[in-house]
């Protein structure tokens, strides 16, 4: 595991960014941001949603213009960039979402757009070319894959460093990651982080937006903390800690990693036995969870976590073992019958599986129970706009009202409007698939609070997640997969990050 060095280079910086602001109707996007890049340095950069992050990557990308301020690059003076000029100044950019084909192979990726032909009347893609200026760019990053591998085949980390080869491709100085790590478990998540310190060693600089902030504290040479669109606060490597960046990102302290027990432990709500999965077949689960319990499931990538999850909604087919809920069989051909037994999913992608962006947060909550809101076959928008209103208010969904559209709001909101659909229906069992992926640590906080709040109402919680940091503080207790099988279910007093590991690879802990 690599370990990112205090920064050593003292050239000046590259990239200046002076007295920076960008206003919309009634939002104060940036105000008066001021910024520097130098080569070689890793810049944490962290915020709440809305606190101006994404305005200052459009900014650097030549996506927007600024309404004051400038932009020096390399000693040249700028009041905007355009895409091209940021693209020539060496700024490339790895989105959260990732930008990729599944049907080409990593050279193709790379070079897409920009590739070699052989010439003559036919002018094909000169595969030999691009595989030969793919290879260095391969060895560069340190890749354990080929040139020529289908980008299907790839891991979600391995398809980051795709994402990195590409912005490497063009020569550049300075790459912005995206919350790279925010679906990747921890052993992935270190391969990542050694690639960033590769390219620190390279000269290239990084900004590194997360929020998961202890990776924040491992990579990065100096944090800049963004709040309300304003410069708040700027960490060095020896003064930074998660509470500092905490009260800074939020302007108070905020106790997000205190275990809150539950208030009463009843009896077994979801019995798994001899489970099986389409991936692993062969291999079974056992599991039991209890009324007002945090359940946290925990393995690495590919362990079959969400395909567990997903056989339980109904949504995959079961290859065999039996299910009961509260002592009766849960029998499930499909998610509609999962939700008629008060078994709830909220998915790991909230934007393409849990809500409908172009529809009303009335719309959304109402979506799976439009019986309880229709007469005569008609939905009625005022009942349906009662009902949200209550979730509304008792979610804290931060939005001026709930005729609003989903798209519009922060991944915090937008994840409390998943939940509001299926509390309004009294669930008995809720599966919760990364709950808190991409949302910032002022919002994950109250998803906590409300998934305590639902447990202590009697409620199982089955919680997928791929952040140590959150099945640790969150769980009553941690049950471990390992290749499509239960490999291990650790009590609170057996917690720790390399219990959690050991039981993922299939290894036993010690005794």
């Amino acid at each position: 595991m690599s370990q990112i060095s205090d920064v050593t280079d003292t050239s000046l910086p590259f990239l200046t960014l002076s007295g920076v602001r960008k206003t919309y109707p009634g939002i104060v996007a940036l105000s008066g941001l001021e910024m520097s890049v130098r080569p070689g340095e890793v810049i944490g950069l962290v915020g709440e949603n809305g606190a101006g992050k994404s305005t200052l990557m459009k900014i650097l990308g030549g996506v927007i213009a600024p309404d004051q301020g400038t932009i020096v690059i390399d000693g040249v003076t700028h009041d905007a960039l355009t895409v091209g000029q940021s693209i020539k100044a060496g700024i490339a950019f790895v989105h959260q979402e990732l930008n990729l084909f599944d049907n080409l192979d990593v050279a193709a990726n790379i070079f897409i757009g920009r590739e070699d032909r052989s010439g003559g009347w036919l002018n094909l893609v000169d595969h030999a070319a691009l595989r030969a200026k793919t290879l260095p760019l391969l060895k560069r990053i340190g890749a354990n894959f080929s040139a020529d591998a289908p980008v299907k085949s790839l891991s979600l980390a391995q398809r980051q460093m795709v994402e990195i080869a590409k912005a490497l491709s063009v020569d550049a100085r300075l790459v912005i990651l995206d919350e790279p790590t925010s679906s990747l478990p921890l052993a992935e998540t270190d391969k990542l982080l050694d690639v960033i310190a590769g390219l620190k060693a390279q000269g290239v600089a990084v900004v590194f937006i997360s929020h998961r902030l202890h990776e924040i504290e491992r990579v990065a040479d100096r944090i800049i903390v963004l709040r309300d669109g304003a410069l708040v606060g700027v960490l060095n490597r020896a003064e930074a800690n998660h509470d500092r960046m905490v009260k800074l990102m939020i302007g108070r302290e905020l106790a997000l990693r205190d275990y809150q027990p539950p208030a009463n432990i009843g009896a077994i709500c979801l019995s798994a036995r001899g489970v099986r999965t389409g991936s692993y077949p062969e291999r079974s689960i056992d599991l039991d969870l209890r009324k007002g319990e945090i359940l946290g499931l925990a393995g690495l990538v590919g362990s079959g976590r969400t395909e567990f999850a997903r056989v339980l909604f109904g949504i995959d087919e079961s290859f065999g073992g039996s299910v009961t809920l509260d002592g009766t069989p849960l029998v499930v051909a499909n998610s509609a019958d999962a939700v008629a037994q008060g078994v709830f999913l909220v998915p790991e992608d909230r934007k393409s599986d849990g809500i409908l962006l172009d529809f009303t947060i009335a719309q959304n909550i109402s979506l799976p129970n439009l019986e309880a809101h229709a007469s005569a076959m008609l939905v009625s928008a005022r009942s349906e706009g009662a009902a949200a209103e209550i979730e509304k208010i008792n979610l804290g969904i931060k939005a001026p009202s709930v005729a609003t559209r989903t798209g519009t709001l922060s991944g915090g909101n937008q994840q409390k409007v998943v939940l509001a659909k299926w509390l309004a229906m009294n669930p008995r069992l809720m599966i919760l698939d990364e709950p808190t992926r991409g949302i910032d640590v002022g919002a994950k906080a109250e998803i906590y609070r409300l998934m305590r709040a639902l447990a202590d109402r009697g409620v199982g919680i089955l919680m997928i997640s791929s952040d140590m940091e959150e099945v640790i503080s969150v769980s009553d207790r941690i049950a471990v997969m390992h290749e499509g099988a239960i490999a291990g279910v650790l009590e609170r007093d057996q917690f720790s990050q390399e219990n959690v590991l050991l039981l993922a690879v299939g290894r036993q802990l010690a005794s």
